[in-house]
């Protein structure tokens, strides 16, 4: 399970979660496979365990029998990375750790994890396959996500394909920041594509991803010239403090409206992944917002509405 890099990333790749029967993320019941690594480093993320490329050591001290019952994790680490803290409970020295994950594999609760593991195209879609009787019935598939999928073009492109050689429907979340030739390739076995545009303004754009967005913009517009046929929904993070203004929406809208045959959709933003930051010992750059509360996302959904209809 170490960060080795020596392998066909055309066939392999890292999953940090398989998530079965989701109705959110493209047509039908879905399942959906979230793959490492992403190019944006958004304030508010839920993943904070997809944003690296390798796999990461995870912590979850609830889950600890704590050291008054258990040590394994401290003997089975061969370069003393975990250690007894002062008040008796255990501690990751990160610049000591090797990733080995020796200690998750010793731990007995899981208090002690792995978040990414390397699978292969094929075990991937076969566990993605068991789920084929729903999909049938409900015209659902196979949804990538992450992080970004992009990030590992190769075995992005290879699941695509591999699901298409099976008949699954397929479905990708990206955010679009990545180059064109990946996303062509990708493209040619996608049936949807759910895309963020979070904001037009490449200032704040960047103040809260790590990123400008011209790049994200201009593979929109190429996406829809070169594939004018797959069904593509532009999704909105609707974010407090950061793109929850009625001229925030308002001028993706104007701009998407330009691009024909386009859904556009809103989601608010939500706190749920906040705790996955401590397990990681990472602070959450978004603590102390709160939701946009459910008055303004009501009045944002009803601009998207009558301007979708003129």
């Amino acid at each position: 399970m170490s960060g080795d890099h020596n392998f066909d990333k055309s066939k392999f790749g890292y999953v940090f979660n398989i998530q079965h029967y989701s109705v959110h993320d493209g047509p039908g019941i879905r399942t959906l496979v979230f793959l490492k690594g992403c190019p944006l480093k958004c304030q508010w993320c839920s993943n904070p365990e997809s944003q690296k490329n390798n796999p990461e050591l995870a912590y979850n001290f609830n889950k600890c029998i704590g050291l008054d019952q258990c040590n394994r994790c401290l003997k089975a680490c061969p370069n003393g990375a975990i250690k007894k803290s002062a008040g008796n409970e255990i501690t990751i020295d990160r610049q000591e750790c090797d990733s080995c994950f020796k200690c998750a594999d010793a731990c007995p609760s899981h208090a002690l994890n792995v978040f990414g593991n390397l699978m292969s195209v094929k075990e991937v879609v076969d566990k993605v396959e068991k789920d084929s009787v729903f999909y049938s019935r409900s015209g659902g598939g196979m949804t990538l996500s992450g992080g970004e999928a992009l990030v590992q073009a190769e075995f992005t492109t290879g699941l695509l394909k591999e699901a298409k050689r099976r008949r699954i429907n397929t479905t990708i979340e990206t955010c679009g920041y990545a180059n064109w030739e990946s996303i062509e390739k990708a493209g040619q076995y996608l049936d949807n594509i759910l895309y963020d545009i979070k904001c037009l303004d490449p200032s704040k754009h960047k103040e809260f991803t790590g990123v400008t967005n011209e790049l994200i913009i201009e593979n929109l517009k190429k996406l829809r010239e070169r594939f004018p046929k797959t069904a593509i929904t532009v999704r909105t993070p609707v974010v407090p403090g950061f793109n929850d203004t009625e001229e925030d929406i308002l001028a993706i809208i104007k701009f998407i409206k330009d691009i024909q045959n386009v859904k556009y959709e809103l989601l608010p933003y939500h706190r749920l992944g906040e705790p996955k930051y401590t397990y990681l010992d990472r602070e959450y750059p978004f603590s102390g917002f709160t939701s946009v509360d459910d008055e303004r996302m009501t009045l944002l959904k009803k601009i998207v509405q009558d301007k979708f209809q003129q």
